[in-house]
């Protein structure tokens, strides 16, 4: 396990979300990891996600907070666990918001792909921003040197040049992540008359983003429209490894539209992290499925499994990289989760 400390930790108030979460919070991903691990390369992703549902809903429940799901598989899903509005943990911690992607890439996890992780992420009660059933949202993401220089209402070509100048490069240096969707024709065109390079990624929003911030994955920047439960996922990500989401809600209809202005939501605002999410003490944990960028995946044997998890919290700057090796028939005989081949 590697470690890296930022400036100092601070007591939290029993209120709030506590140090001792990051362990219990990685169990839950780690679970999730493992479940739908055994659907990878098989061409499912209903299956892969519902195995990682189940088998971090089984977890979540022991961790110690009073927890409900902001953001879950959602209306979008039409899920029947970790839905929006569920009450998780085991009551007797802080209360808390939180967000669940059980597999962040279902289609990367399906067909084997890289990149697709399992995240969890947690902050003090009410201060994950609520988006009403508008799906999408257009974003901008990158690191800390440029994060001041950038803004996403300002065309492709300037925030490159900006952040080129920022890292003392040149636009031909910037490598910018963008899901591979036939929406993007527009943006990967300018992308492209700036000089510089493109990530693409067919799925796998919070992986990108996390890409686009992190030293050492090649990218500088993340661009176009995604999942708008992935952006606040993402968000509580940055505020623990510090640089920029800028985002705008992107209905995507007439219908959707009208439902959030009937929500109050302003669709010109340029939501800024803390817009999407406020609290000062947030943990963001993720397990890699398939090996990316980011993480190694799952990995088999006769009667182990191993995983790679990142485990960061906001308020100490601690990001923590743990390789675990779980015994299969412990797991089963205390998680009543089976980790088996699928049938």
């Amino acid at each position: 396990m590697t470690e890296h400390h930022l400036p100092s930790q601070l007591e939290v108030s029993p209120a709030a979300p506590d140090r001792n979460l990051a362990l219990e919070l990685v169990r839950v991903t780690e679970a999730g990891a493992m479940a739908s691990g055994r659907w990878v390369g098989r061409g499912d992703k209903n299956g892969a996600d519902g195995a990682a549902v189940k088998a971090m809903r089984s977890l979540v429940h022991t961790v110690s907070m009073n927890g409900v799901v902001v953001i879950g598989e959602g209306e979008k899903d039409e899920a029947p666990m970790l839905y929006n509005g569920e009450r998780v943990g085991d009551g007797t911690g802080p209360e808390c918001d939180v967000a669940v992607d059980p597999v962040d890439g279902t289609t990367l996890t399906a067909k084997g792909m890289a990149n697709a992780v399992s995240v969890l992420a947690v902050a003090e009660r009410g201060t994950m921003f609520d988006p009403s059933a508008v799906f999408y949202m257009d974003k901008l993401v990158t690191g800390p040197e440029a994060a001041e220089f950038v803004d996403i209402t300002a065309p492709p070509g300037v925030n490159i040049r900006r952040i080129a100048k920022a890292k003392k490069s040149s636009p031909e240096d910037v490598t910018v992540v963008v899901l591979d969707r036939p929406r993007h024709e527009g943006l990967v065109k300018e992308i492209r008359e700036a000089g510089a390079r493109i990530k693409f990624i067919s799925d796998g929003d919070v992986a990108g983003a996390i890409m686009a911030v992190r030293e050492g994955t090649g990218a500088d920047l993340l661009l176009g429209v995604g999942g708008t439960p992935e952006g606040i996922i993402a968000a509580c990500a940055l505020k623990c490894l510090g640089g920029t989401i800028q985002a705008k809600l992107w209905p995507k209809d007439d219908e959707e539209r009208q439902r959030a202005i009937d929500a109050g939501h302003d669709l010109d605002q340029v939501l800024q992290t803390d817009d999407l999410v406020s609290g000062d003490n947030v943990f963001f944990v993720a397990t890699g499925i398939t090996d990316g960028d980011l993480l190694r995946g799952v990995r088999y044997r006769a009667e182990t499994a191993t995983t790679q998890s990142l485990v960061m919290r906001s308020k100490s700057g601690t990001i923590r990289q743990i390789d675990s090796t779980h015994r299969l028939s412990k797991l089963r005989a205390y998680a009543s989760v089976d980790f088996e081949r699928p049938r």
